[in-house]
């Protein structure tokens, strides 16, 4: 299992989160109040745009810890795992 330990990390993590839910609530708002589509669009574009940021940001970290754990395992099989969970949150992140 791969975890996000660095509580730093984590509290990045969530304030970008929230300022994305923000971002969110803003066009929530525009599409009640009839804004044009181009804005409306623009604004998830970047919403998007963060989205992706903060994910690989987050994911770095994520891939940088298990790294740090892989070297102090002794089991080959059990870094094998880890490695391949880690290729496949990067491929998904990627994505």
């Amino acid at each position: 299992m791969i975890k996000a330990k660095n509580p730093e990390v984590k509290a990045q993590t969530k304030h970008r989160l929230s300022r994305i839910e923000g971002q969110l609530r803003g066009v929530q708002k525009m599409i009640d109040e009839d804004r044009d589509c181009k804005d409306i669009v623009q604004q998830l574009v970047a919403i998007r745009a963060s989205i992706q940021s903060a994910s690989l940001n987050f994911m770095q970290e994520v891939a940088n810890e298990c790294m740090l754990e892989q070297g102090a395992e002794n089991d080959p099989e059990k870094q094998r795992k880890r490695i391949t969970d880690l290729i496949q949150l990067i491929g998904k992140v990627s994505n």
